[in-house]
């Protein structure tokens, strides 16, 4: 069911029938000196995160990491700033450079949690095969289940990727761990609703989607 080289299940990353404008809506509300500071600190985490101490444990820095996800969610609710933070952790982990908020990514997930209001299923947005954007998606029993908690959720799946293989662990599944962290993702936008039922279902878009045939996401 899923177009990506990982095990095939209806909770990996998918696409979506969007198309969206090449320049992001992020930059472009962005008065001159504040992207000048976004350029400043994109450039300081990308050397940071590109250029690994001896030391392969060391952590990247959480400050820098929050400080220039801020800078990429100018005009974002704390919930937003709360998606893209986390998310950018784990990509520097990886030495990949952080993914900027987009506002036409979130106002496609806003529509699509929306319409989950009512039920609350965990299901994507969009038919097989007609897709051109990355999805994660999730629900959780309760409404305290937050937009850190997705993430983690996605994130913990790193331990069934299979680098060599580009495949997950048998019986498993990872596509949602590896589109978070996925080389050429560039933008992103969640949201999160409290269904009626008083459960909770998030979900996140992508662009560039990731989860390519053939291609490893680091």
């Amino acid at each position: 069911m899923s177009h990506s080289p990982l095990q095939p299940n209806i909770y990996s990353s998918k696409q979506l029938p969007l198309s969206l404008p090449a320049s992001s809506s992020f930059l472009q509300k962005m008065t001159p000196s504040s992207l000048l500071s976004f350029i400043l600190l994109l450039t300081s985490l990308t050397l940071s995160i590109s250029t690994p101490s001896l030391s392969s444990n060391k952590k990247p820095d959480n400050e820098t990491i929050y400080k220039t996800s801020k800078q990429l969610c100018i005009g974002c609710t704390y919930e937003s700033l709360q998606f893209l933070f986390a998310q950018n952790m784990v990509r520097a982990a990886k030495w990949e450079i952080p993914l900027g908020w987009d506002f036409q990514l979130q106002k496609y997930a806003q529509w699509w949690a929306g319409q989950r209001k009512r039920d609350c299923q965990l299901m994507h947005s969009f038919p097989e095969d007609d897709f051109k954007l990355g999805e994660n998606i999730y629900w959780g029993s309760g409404s305290s289940w937050t937009p850190v908690d997705a993430v983690n959720t996605w994130a913990g799946e790193e331990r069934y990727y299979r680098y060599g293989a580009n495949t997950c662990a048998s019986g498993q599944q990872c596509g949602h761990y590896t589109q978070i962290v996925w080389k050429t993702t560039r933008r992103v936008g969640c949201a999160r609703v409290v269904c009626d039922s008083g459960d909770v279902f998030m979900t996140c878009n992508y662009d560039p989607v990731g989860n390519v045939i053939g291609e490893r996401p680091y």
